[in-house]
C-alpha cells in the first residue's frame, strides 16, 4: 500500500519552510501545508443537502490557506443524521450541490474532503440551539441504532440493537456514499470512528454489550469499522486517501483506551487507511481535562508505535505551537475547528507570523503585509 510521507524538497528549500508550511503527500494528493480543517457540524441543511452556507462556510477556508477542507459529518442513511439539519450523502440528489462546493475548493488550490458518518444511538436530536436531547415526535423523531440496546444518557433515544443484516446494510450505506463523494469530486474520504457515534459505539465497550463477533474482544469491537473501511477502499480509488477519525480515549473507566486506539490503527493501516485523525471522547458523559492541545499526546502515541501519520486536533490555536507539533514529530496535521470559526484566513496569518511567504488569493494580495 502507499504511505503518507513528504512531498520531495530540496535540503535548501526544507530547511527555509516552517514545517507547518510544507507540503504533505498522502498517496496521489500533494496538501499544499500542514494545516487542515476539522469537520464542524453547521446543523444548516435540510433533508441533507449542502447549501449557499456550506458553500461559503467551507469556501472561506480555501481561501483563508488551508490545505485540507474538510465537511461536517454527512451522513450516510438519513436515520443516521445527528438532527434533521445534518448534511447527507444517503442520496443521489445530494452530488450536485456538494459539488458546486468541491469545485470551488479545488479553485482556491485546497483538497476538499467529506466526512462519512453515522450517528447510531446520537441521533435523532435536537441540534443545539433548537433544544436537547431526543427530538419530540412532532419535530420528526425516528428510530436510531446501535450495536446494542445502550442508550447515551437518559435524555437520548433508545437504539434498537443492530442484526446481522442490518449492520451489513450500514456497511453498503458506507459504500455507496463513497461513490456518490466520488462522484460530488471530494479527493478524500475520512470515516467517523470517534465522538460516541455509531463506528466508535461499536468500537468502545461502554456501548458495545454484544456477544457475538461484534462484540467481547478488541478484534471483534473493531470488526464493524474495519469492514466499513474495506467496503470503502473497493470503490474509492488507489491514488485517493483514505482517512480515519478516532477517539483515542473515552476518559472514562471501562472505556476504550490510548493502548487500544494503537491496536486498532495498526489495523487500520493494514486494511489502507492512510492517516489517523486523533480526537477524544464523545462516548460517555465524561470529564475531560481541557488545555490547549491536551489531545497531542494521543496523536504522538499513534503515529510512534502504530507506524502511521496523525493528524492531532484540540484547542490548538497559534501558530508558534501548531510548526511546533509537526516540527517535533507530534503529529502530520494540524486539523483546527473553533479556531478558524474566529479566522477562517488564519493559516495566511500563520505564514506571516513564521515568517513565511505563501501566495495570497490575487483579490486579496491588496490586504497581504509584507515580511519582516
Amino acid at each position: 500500500m502507499h504511505i503518507a510521507e513528504e512531498a520531495t524538497l530540496t535540503p535548501g528549500q526544507e530547511s527555509s519552510i516552517p514545517p507547518l508550511f510544507r507540503p504533505f503527500q498522502l498517496r496521489g494528493i500533494t496538501l499544499r501545508n500542514r494545516v487542515m480543517v476539522a469537520p464542524m457540524c453547521q446543523y444548516s441543511a435540510e433533508d441533507g443537502f449542502a447549501n449557499d452556507w456550506h458553500l461559503v462556510n467551507l469556501g472561506s477556508f480555501a481561501v483563508g490557506g488551508a490545505a485540507l477542507v474538510m465537511t461536517e459529518a454527512a451522513a450516510v442513511e438519513a436515520r443516521g443524521r445527528i438532527s434533521p439539519q445534518d448534511l447527507g450523502i444517503y442520496r443521489d440528489e445530494h452530488i450536485a450541490p456538494l459539488a458546486r462546493i468541491t469545485r470551488f475548493i479545488k479553485e482556491q488550490g485546497a483538497s476538499p474532503a467529506i466526512q462519512l458518518a453515522h450517528a447510531g444511538r446520537k441521533a435523532s436530536t435536537y441540534r443545539p440551539w433548537s433544544g436537547s436531547g431526543e427530538l419530540a415526535s412532532e419535530d420528526g423523531r425516528w428510530q436510531t441504532i446501535g450495536p446494542s440496546a445502550v442508550r447515551f444518557s437518559e435524555n437520548y433515544p433508545l437504539p434498537q440493537e443492530l442484526t446481522h443484516e442490518e449492520i451489513q446494510q450500514v456497511v453498503t450505506s458506507f459504500k455507496i456514499a463513497a461513490e456518490r463523494a466520488l462522484k460530488a469530486g471530494f479527493e478524500i474520504v475520512e470515516i467517523h470512528g470517534a465522538h460516541g457515534y455509531l463506528a466508535h459505539e461499536f468500537l468502545s465497550p461502554l456501548s458495545n454489550k454484544r456477544t457475538d463477533e461484534y462484540g467481547g474482544s478488541l478484534e471483534n469491537r473493531m470488526r464493524f469499522l474495519l469492514e466499513v473501511t474495506d467496503a470503502i477502499r473497493q470503490v474509492w480509488p488507489e491514488h485517493l486517501p483514505l482517512l480515519v477519525r478516532l477517539s483515542a480515549s473515552d476518559w472514562t473507566e471501562g472505556g476504550l483506551t490510548i493502548e487500544e486506539t494503537v491496536e486498532i490503527s495498526r489495523a487500520l493501516k493494514a486494511h489502507g487507511v492512510d492517516l489517523v485523525d486523533v480526537s477524544s471522547g464523545g462516548n460517555a458523559l465524561a470529564k475531560i481535562p481541557l488545555k490547549p492541545g491536551y489531545q497531542i499526546p494521543f496523536a504522538e502515541q499513534v503515529r510512534r508505535e502504530a507506524g502511521v501519520p496523525t493528524a492531532a486536533v484540540g484547542l490548538i490555536t497559534e501558530p508558534t505551537h501548531a510548526n511546533e507539533v509537526v516540527a517535533s514529530g507530534e503529529a502530520d496535521v494540524i486539523a483546527l475547528a473553533r479556531e478558524l470559526l474566529r479566522d477562517p484566513h488564519w493559516p495566511l496569518r500563520a505564514a506571516h507570523e513564521l515568517g513565511h511567504d505563501i501566495a495570497w488569493p490575487r483579490q486579496y494580495e491588496r490586504a497581504k503585509l509584507p515580511l519582516k
